[in-house]
Parts: C-alpha cells; structure tokens; sequence
C-alpha cells in the first residue's frame, strides 16, 4: 500500500483515522481520502473496538464522500470522538459533526460555506443549478442543526458569509463539545484566588472587579462558587468543633490553609 497522511490506526479497543488531505472521490495523492476507502476500513475494525478517534485537518472537498463519511461514523457502533488538528473547511466541518465528543485544539479553525459548483448553460439551467445548491447545501445544515444550539437562520447566514469559527466560538454555539491546548497562567490564577479570598473574609457578595489581571470571567465566577461552598463546609464544621465562637482572626487563615490542603 502507498504512503498517505489518510490512515487508520488501531490499539487497544480504540481506532484513530487521521483525515489530513482531501476529501474526493479520486485518490491522486498520498493524503486523499473517500468514502470508499473509509468504509472498507472501518468494515475491518475489530468489533470490540469501543472507540474511533478522527482526526481533521482537511481544506475539504466533495460533498458526497463527506456526506458519506458523516453518515458512516454516525451509524458506527462505536464511540466517535471527532479532533480538529489543524482546518475543518467545508464538507470537512461536517465529518467533524459526526462525532459524540467534538474536540478542537486551541490552536485550530472550523470554516463553513454554501455549496458551489463550476456551471454553465442557459438562464434555465443556471437557475436549476442555483436551486440544486441549495438543496446540497440543505443536507450539510441538517448535519449541524443536529449538534448546535444555534438556529437553522444563524447556520444559514453563517454559511453565506463563509465563516471562518474560531475553538470558543465552535464551543459556544455547540459545533465543538471540547477544547484542548488551552493553558492557564498560573500567576492570574494565583492573583485571581488571592482576590476572591479577600472577597470571601470581606464578606462580599461578587467577584466583579476582583482582580485586574487578565484572567477569564468565568474562571472567576467558577472558582469564587467553589470557595464560597469551601467556607460554608468549614463554617459548619467550626461549629460542630468548637461550640464556643472562633476567633474572627484566624478564620481567614484556616480558610487559606484548607485553600492549600485542596490544591
């Protein structure tokens, strides 16, 4: 068998095909992919594999394999979990819905368009041909309205406009389940806990304008809940301890050591 970046690897009771080329009906080069080719391989699979991980990075290509692919790993007994690497672009984007978990890395883009076709012909035929792109089109939709939590009208302008879907916004509007490759700044985060500590031993009820360090709002909102439901446990457990008060001084500082026993 030739070399190609299209492959199909399997270890343990999981799979890995890795799409990095075309999408297309003709393999001409070593990193095309079809239907075909796809469907013979996954006929293959063991049939205790409990796990098919796709990996994309494909400019895209013919509606009808990837159509076809979609349709394949949907139908799959199999867990799909589908992983952009690099470019979902068009009909590739639509393989990528076809996954139970849909993973993009940070650095990595969906791009999504209505169908085109080179044409010619009389007014008639050009307007027949207008009207069979909206139906092909019309299929990839179907594909994503069943992931999404956006509205058919949203997909539609969206593919009009050829709109490139950065990892936050795939996640956001539900083309994406995951993000991977995503790193903390461990400094914001420390600056971040230090604020919402003196947010808690004040007594306040919001995080906002806690810390002016660029750390994401709702890491802040996310972490200020933990700690509030870590104090009222340690409230509670005060209580039951000690049924004379504690002193109002070392309170903070248990609630900073329990901070650090967490960590």
């Amino acid at each position: 068998m030739k070399n190609k970046y299209y492959a199909l690897e399997v270890k343990d009771k999981e799979a890995d095909v890795y799409i990095f080329g075309d999408i297309t009906s003709w393999e001409w080069f070593e990193n095309d992919v079809s239907s075909y080719t796809l469907s013979k391989e996954l006929q293959e699979l063991d049939k205790d594999i409990e796990v098919i991980n796709v990996h994309i990075n494909s400019y895209g290509g013919e509606v009808a394999e990837g159509l076809a692919i979609y349709n394949m790993l949907r139908s799959h007994k199999a867990k799909v979990r589908t992983i952009v690497d690099g470019f979902a672009c068009s009909i590739a984007s639509v393989i990528f819905m076809a996954g139970d978990e849909r993973i993009m890395n940070a650095a990595s883009l969906l791009m999504i368009h209505d169908a085109w076709m080179y044409t010619a012909g009389n007014a008639a035929q050009l307007r027949k041909d207008a009207d069979d792109l909206e139906k092909i089109t019309q299929a990839s939709i179907e594909a994503y309205k069943s992931r999404v939590n956006i509205s058919e009208e949203e997909i539609k302008e969206l593919l009009d406009n050829e709109t490139w879907i950065l990892p936050s916004e795939a996640l956001e509007m539900g083309f994406a389940t995951a993000i991977v490759g995503e790193k903390i700044n461990e400094k914001a985060a420390a600056s971040a806990k230090k604020a919402l500590f003196n947010l808690l031993k004040n007594n306040k009820k919001t995080p906002a304008a806690a810390t002016t360090v660029n750390f994401p709002e709702e890491k802040i909102n996310e972490m200020f809940e933990e700690l509030k439901i870590l104090k009222e446990k340690m409230d509670v457990n005060n209580e039951q301890k000690n049924p004379e008060p504690v002193p109002e001084d070392n309170k903070p500082q248990k609630f900073f050591n329990a901070i650090l026993r967490k960590e």
